[in-house]
């Protein structure tokens, strides 16, 4: 296939009073064309930093510091911002967290959309505004024809989510970049998001890539999904294969902390302790802290991605890759967790880690 977006050894920091914050750290990854891409882990973790930066929406006191962007070939990083806003909105279309402040108050929600149509693709204003209702109504909005002429305040949550995806698609994009779209809407709004997300992509026949801090999220949604950690990749894979086979213990911890229905524990397991500070992040492997199978070598050595199976170096190309010494020294203990799978993707799948000692690591 070919890769619609990639993103190479990307580094982005954030000069404050309290230091230099490293968000993303040498972060690599692809998308193909047509494909969902999910991008996964904790609040803190890099994610919506490492989507900004594809459209250099980062501003100060951050910097992108290293890395290309290539989107179909061309880098991104290296475009002014004009030949940037040419981009976005075109050819990338992006989806924000809080879709109610990303439209303007002052416009209507229709006048909004087809702006977009007719800057981008020069149609005249009544095709624009004809196109603008067929969108909304494709994306599910009501009457669409009356409600182009309503303020986004008269909007719901979940209607503003569906006008922003339809002026997302309004230029017939090659990649939408979609930062927790869902964040600020109830589950069964956001299941109604989704399904709508995954079904236009299929549709427009759009990559996506979709940035969330929910496993369940990207477990009916995304073709590979990668997993973050303190701005870093730990693990990318196919997303049954992260499913059904963590190669990284963080990846782990993360699926044992999914709610399960019937589940009779009085408390969801959970992954001890928190992000580390990212102005001081630990030596050598950054979860090492809270890992329950780190070793003395884990605190001296930043494990790269590799191939699990291999050893050898990661690529862009490759599908499967984990950033865990296991897979290049060889952990004494090994990773001790097992994996039991109930139903399909996107059905139950529950983790249990064996810790070696009732102390953890740092014991």
């Amino acid at each position: 296939m070919t890769a619609v977006l990639e993103v190479e050894d990307l580094t982005v920091r954030f000069y404050t009073e309290e230091g230099v914050v490293t968000a993303v750290d040498g972060l690599s990854y692809r998308i193909e064309a047509g494909e969902t891409f999910g991008v996964v882990g904790e609040s803190g973790a890099g994610k919506s930093v490492a989507a900004l930066s594809v459209l250099g929406l980062i501003d100060s006191p951050g910097r992108i510091e290293g890395g290309e962007v290539r989107f179909e070939g061309e880098d991104l990083l290296s475009m002014d911002e004009s030949e940037l806003r040419s981009v976005r909105g075109d050819e990338v279309g992006t989806v924000f967290q809080d879709a109610r402040a990303a439209l303007n108050p002052v416009y209507t929600v229709g006048e909004q959309i087809a702006e977009t149509i007719e800057h981008h693709l020069g149609y005249p204003p009544s095709a624009a505004r004809d196109r603008a209702i067929r969108l909304l109504d494709r994306v599910g909005i009501a009457d669409a024809e009356t409600r182009y002429s309503d303020y986004p305040h008269e909007f719901s949550g979940g209607m503003c989510q569906r006008a922003a995806i339809a002026m997302a698609l309004s230029c017939d994009p090659e990649l939408i970049v979609a930062d927790e779209p869902t964040t600020a809407l109830d589950v069964t709004v956001e299941a109604r998001i989704l399904d709508l997300l995954a079904e236009l992509a299929d549709e427009f026949d759009v990559a996506v890539q979709l940035v969330t801090h929910d496993l369940g999220v990207i477990a009916g949604t995304c073709d590979r999904a990668m997993v973050m950690y303190a701005g870093e990749a730990v693990e990318t894979a196919p997303i049954e294969e992260l499913y059904y086979d963590p190669k990284h213990p963080y990846t782990a911890g993360l699926m044992s902390a999914i709610p399960r229905v019937g589940d009779d524990d009085d408390r969801l397991p959970t992954i001890p302790g928190t992000m580390p500070d990212p102005i001081d992040p630990p030596p050598g492997c950054r979860f090492h802290p809270r890992c329950p199978f780190a070793e003395e070598a884990c605190t001296r050595t930043d494990p790269a991605l590799v191939d699990p199976e291999t050893g050898e170096a990661a690529t862009l190309d490759d599908d499967r890759a984990a950033a865990c010494l296991e897979y290049t020294e060889g952990l004494s203990g090994g990773l001790d967790y097992s994996v039991e799978v109930a139903g399909g993707t996107g059905e139950h799948v529950e983790k249990t880690i064996d810790e070696r000692d009732e102390g953890g690591p740092d014991e």
